[in-house]
Order: structure tokens, then C-alpha cells, then sequence
């Protein structure tokens, strides 16, 4: 462990860096933030908050030249100018060539393919009229290359009825697998080259926003898979050469296949429910990894659920929390709010993480926290 304090500064001043934040202050590390946002969740946590954009080449450099350390809570920041703090020898965490990569959905695909990393078939579109041309591919999912996330820059293609919704850019057409489940796979690497790789997580998606809406640890998928999930995720990480935190969201298809959707190079909603379920939070990971200390143990302590917390539909202006003390009066309820103060449909406000023994309580106890805590706006 570094001995000396080294300043380690975030890209993204979201919930992520949030609660990056809240599990630094038990080691005394210090932590500044660079986001667009003045009112961002980290504002009143961080040593130092920076309102910059982070796509701005001088303005991640400068605020990168200040720190030793750097990683990021999201992928959509400047990489020439982290490249250029490396040359420098600011230690960047993950590196800058592989946040290129993740920023592009069409390369990562293509990274998959060239090292036999087991993905979903897929074409890549130019345009729209490319992706009406290649109309014998569907049913399939149409994904932008660039800018999309949470749930945005991705639609299903299932007929050709659906082709004027194609998206008129840069992107892909992947093959709709009829997948069992979908399970997420959260691994670590610190400069030293230690690995760690998370129990698997099984994700529910909510049906309109493309969100994680529930999460449930352990995912329900026999010890075989659980090992073969394991393994790509620690391959997908090995091939990367990448330090950080990584999850890997996969599909598990009907036959038993184990297929890589996306990866995110940062702490990611799959993970949220480690504070509470597993002996090493993955923010924790997140800090030991790019610290290059000693990874923690990623062992599940207890099953858990994790239920988004999202803006209701109809409501937009100052968040009011609903239900949350009968909430509260439940055994092992965990909530955590993110700090925004203004709420709109579908935006993420916070998370419940749910402990309870018995596998089989977890998800009708999981609805009901779902059903009693609700995100309003006074307007």
C-alpha cells in the first residue's frame, strides 16, 4: 500500500463518485471531482469539487495535472487528454486506450470477435439505410456506436415494420437472443496484476426505461455456469489489460450458452447491493484497484436484492421520498439516496439493498420495497 497520500481524482461527479467517496473516507483518501454539473451528488463530499465538462481536452488535463491518481465514473470523458497526463506519468485508471474502446459499441464488438470472447452475432450499420438493407438479419437489437447509455441508444428491430425507428448513425445490429436470464459478472485488477471476480448477479430490467429495475444475488444458474460466467469475465478483463473495475454483463441463453453483452470500466448498478451483501463493496474494489492496495474479498456475506429507486412517471421538479419509513421498519432494508434534488421519470434518485436468508423471500419482499418507496415531486 502506497504510503505516502496520493490525490486520487474522478471523472463524474454522479452517485457512482458518491459512494466512491463514502468508502474512501474510512482510509483518509482524498478524492476530487471534475463534473459539468454544480449541484452534482458529489458537490458537498468531495476535497475538491470542479464544475468542467468532461469531454474538454484542457479542462480534464488540467484537473488530471493536480492529481496522482486518475479514474472515471463514466465512460464519456476526453481520452486524448488523460493519454497525454500518462505521458506524463500521471497514473490513469482504466487506461485511456481501453476507455476508447468501451466508448464504442461497434469496437467493442469487434474486440470480442478478434479474442474469441463468445458475443451475440451482429452486423455493423453505417446509417439507417444500411440497417434497413440488412432487414433478413432481424429480430435484432439496433445500437448507436457512440453516446449511448442507460438504457439510451439501444432499440429492438423486431419486424420490418420497426425499420423507421432505425437509428440514422454510426452503430450495429446484434442478434435478438432468446436468453434464459441476464447475469452480471463484476471483476477487479490492481497494477500488480491481483484478480478478483464477483459472484454473479441475475438483473431485471424494467420494460419501458431499459433500466436495471431488481437485482438478486446469487443469480439463480447452476455451479457449471456460474464458473463458465466467472471465467469470461476474468478473460474479457486479462485480454484488456485493463486496472480497475469491470462488469460484464452477459446473456444466458436456453441452451446453456454464456454470451458478453456489454462491459462498463467503472463501478457499475450491477454491483450496488456489495455495500451490504458482500465482504468488499465493488466502490471498495473500485478504490483498492486503481490504488494498486491489496483487493478485498468478493465473497456474497448474504443473498440480497438490489430495486432501483426511479423517478415515478408524471413527475418532474424537486424530488419528495415516499415510503420510506415503512420501509425502514422492514428487516435488513438498506436505502441509499443519491443526493439529486430534482426528480424526472425514470431517472435513477437512489437504491434499496434487502438482506434476508431465504432466497425465495427476496423477491416478493424485493416488490414490496419496490411498491412502498416512490420518488414524487412536489410540482
Amino acid at each position: 500500500m502506497q504510503t505516502k497520500s496520493h490525490i486520487l481524482g474522478v471523472l463524474g461527479g454522479g452517485q457512482l463518485g458518491r459512494m466512491l467517496i463514502q468508502t474512501a473516507i474510512n482510509y483518509n483518501q482524498d478524492i476530487h471531482i471534475l463534473d459539468p454539473d454544480p449541484n452534482a451528488p458529489c458537490k458537498d463530499l468531495a476535497q475538491e469539487f470542479t464544475i468542467g465538462l468532461l469531454n474538454d481536452f484542457d479542462t480534464v488535463y488540467e484537473f488530471g495535472s493536480k492529481c496522482d491518481v486518475i479514474t472515471v465514473e463514466i465512460e464519456s470523458v476526453n481520452t486524448e487528454a488523460l493519454e497525454k497526463l500518462v505521458n506524463e506519468g500521471k497514473q490513469v485508471y482504466p487506461q485511456p486506450h481501453i476507455l476508447r474502446l468501451i466508448q464504442d459499441k461497434r469496437a467493442q464488438k469487434e474486440f470480442y470477435v478478434t479474442n474469441g470472447i463468445p458475443t451475440a452475432e451482429f452486423i455493423l450499420t453505417a446509417n439507417k439505410a444500411e440497417v434497413i438493407r440488412n432487414a433478413n438479419f432481424l429480430p435484432a437489437v439496433n445500437k448507436l456506436g457512440k453516446e449511448g447509455y442507460d438504457g439510451r441508444g439501444v432499440q429492438v428491430l423486431r419486424t420490418e415494420a420497426d425499420l423507421d425507428k432505425a437509428f440514422d448513425a454510426p452503430g450495429l445490429l446484434e442478434k435478438l437472443i432468446d436468453f434464459e436470464r441476464e447475469i452480471a459478472v463484476t471483476v477487479a485488477r490492481n497494477a500488480s496484476g491481483d484478480l478478483a471476480a464477483y459472484p454473479s448477479v441475475e438483473c431485471a430490467f424494467h420494460p419501458i426505461a431499459n433500466l436495471v429495475e431488481f437485482l438478486f444475488a446469487p443469480a439463480g444458474i447452476t455451479k457449471e455456469i456460474e464458473e463458465r460466467a466467472s471465467a469470461i469475465a476474468k478473460e474479457v478483463i486479462l485480454k484488456l489489460d485493463m486496472v480497475g473495475i469491470l462488469a460484464v454483463e452477459m446473456f444466458v441463453t436456453k441452451d446453456g450458452e454464456v454470451l458478453v453483452n456489454e462491459i462498463a470500466p467503472r463501478p457499475h448498478n450491477s454491483g450496488h447491493h456489495s455495500i451490504e451483501a458482500n465482504f468488499t463493496s465493488q466502490f471498495e474494489q473500485h478504490l483498492r484497484a486503481v490504488m494498486n492496495w491489496p483487493l478485498g474479498n468478493t465473497e456474497l456475506r448474504c443473498p440480497a436484492a438490489m430495486i432501483n429507486l426511479l423517478g415515478e412517471e408524471g413527475y418532474t421538479g424537486p424530488a419528495v421520498v415516499e415510503g420510506k419509513e415503512a420501509a425502514l421498519a422492514e428487516k435488513g432494508v438498506y436505502i441509499h439516496l443519491y443526493g439529486k434534488k430534482i426528480t424526472k421519470p425514470f431517472r435513477k434518485m437512489g437504491h434499496v439493498t434487502l438482506l434476508d436468508e431465504n432466497v425465495d423471500n427476496l423477491k416478493k419482499r424485493a416488490q414490496i420495497i419496490k411498491e412502498l418507496i416512490k420518488i414524487k415531486s412536489t410540482l
